[in-house]
């Protein structure tokens, strides 16, 4: 007990209670999203998951957010073996492992991803969509089961538009009806919404592509539909970066004016927070000296921001907390690496080093060592 209060005091704020719009947190420290293509063929959440994410929140973590889940059965899928929640059976498979989860106290929200143009694994469809017809960048990701280069994308009618939002509207009331704490939109990484708000791979001339006024108009429209499915009540969040799994060193070209743009309107749009991911989160998004990405999503949206990127040791987590600019820190690589993180520091532990041959060799899925 000693040793926890002593950590306790060290990190105060990592510790204290947090809260993300009605959601309570016992701590401020979260499970960042990270897929590890483990669900079975048909989508439906495996056994293997249900003790994986049980064990982070048994190692002390007050949030767990889901790996992207996918939300519809025509375009969405992004990898073989990724987990769905866009049927009644993939939702009655989600209910034991949101329980399990609860269980241990921990809260758990559930990431609706759209994958679109860097889909590598689709039962549902052979073609990829995209707001235009443009290459994505790099190579499929081989410990995701993809290879080669991605394929040209088709470019998206009104009417996949319209679909992709009813996709994740109906996913978040799915969501709901399995009994997650709350929901995640996926705007981030390259994926379906953060294509539409990327210059290069969004060149269309209608209202969806041109300035970011207009690029960031399906990510509004998708948020407020998924506000209006699950009711005033239920936690709606979305995930937002400027880098993608297959272009790392990506910058938004408007930068601070871009943030601007951005974050405000997603700031009026029915969210109960933002989760920004950079690779150094606690760097300037921009230029040296500069303000970071989770204080600028601060600012114009007014909103909780939950922030990720190589913030492994406590000392961070809690300095980006101390700013005032971020209430929630999210694990990732030094999660892995230490599934019971938020226990081993309240005891003055040492943690354990990430070493991605043991979980990344020769696939993403999760090993059995993990459980």
């Amino acid at each position: 007990m000693e040793n926890q209060s002593a950590a306790k005091s060290k990190y105060p704020l990592l510790f204290s209670e947090g809260q993300l719009g009605k959601l309570q947190l016992k701590n401020r420290i979260g499970l960042a999203p990270m897929t590890r293509t483990s669900a079975e063929n048909n989508g439906m959440p495996s056994e293997a998951m249900k003790r994986y994410y049980t064990r982070y929140a048994k190692g002390g973590f007050g949030l767990i957010i889901t790996e992207g889940t996918y939300p519809d059965e025509k375009y969405s899928q992004g990898y073989f073996n990724q987990p769905g929640i866009a049927n009644d059976r993939q939702v009655e498979g989600w209910k034991e492992l949101v329980q399990s989860v609860q269980n241990e106290g921990a809260k758990i929200i559930c990431q609706i991803m759209h994958a679109g143009a860097l889909s590598q694994g689709n039962a549902h469809a052979k073609e990829t969509i995209g707001p235009s017809a443009v290459q994505p960048k790099g190579k499929q990701m081989e410990f995701y089961g993809g290879q080669g280069a991605f394929p040209v994308p088709r470019e998206m009618t009104k009417q996949d538009i319209a679909d992709v939002v009813k996709g994740f509207s109906q996913a978040a009331k799915n969501a709901k009806e399995a009994g997650f704490d709350g929901i995640e939109i996926h705007g981030a990484n390259g994926y379906i919404l953060d294509q539409f708000l990327t210059d290069y791979t969004n060149q269309r001339q209608d209202e969806y592509g041109g300035s970011t006024e207009n690029r960031v108009r399906l990510l509004v429209e998708t948020v407020q539909a998924c506000r209006e499915a699950v009711g005033e009540g239920f936690p709606v969040g979305i995930r937002i970066s400027q880098s993608k799994v297959n272009d790392y060193t990506h910058k938004w070209a408007g930068e601070e004016e871009d943030a601007e743009i951005i974050f405000s309107a997603l700031g009026t749009a029915g969210l109960d927070f933002i989760h920004v991911t950079e690779y150094h989160a606690d760097q300037p998004a921009f230029k040296e000296g500069g303000p970071t990405l989770a204080a600028l999503a601060k600012k114009h949206s007014g909103l909780p921001v939950v922030v990720n990127g190589n913030l492994d040791a406590p000392e961070l987590g809690e300095s980006v907390l101390q700013s005032g600019d971020v209430d929630v820190v999210t694990l990732g690589k030094t999660a892995l690496a230490n599934k019971d993180w938020v226990n081993k520091v309240s005891e003055g532990k040492a943690l354990e080093e990430l070493d991605p041959q043991k979980f990344f060799v020769p696939d993403a899925k999760i090993k059995e060592f993990e459980l």
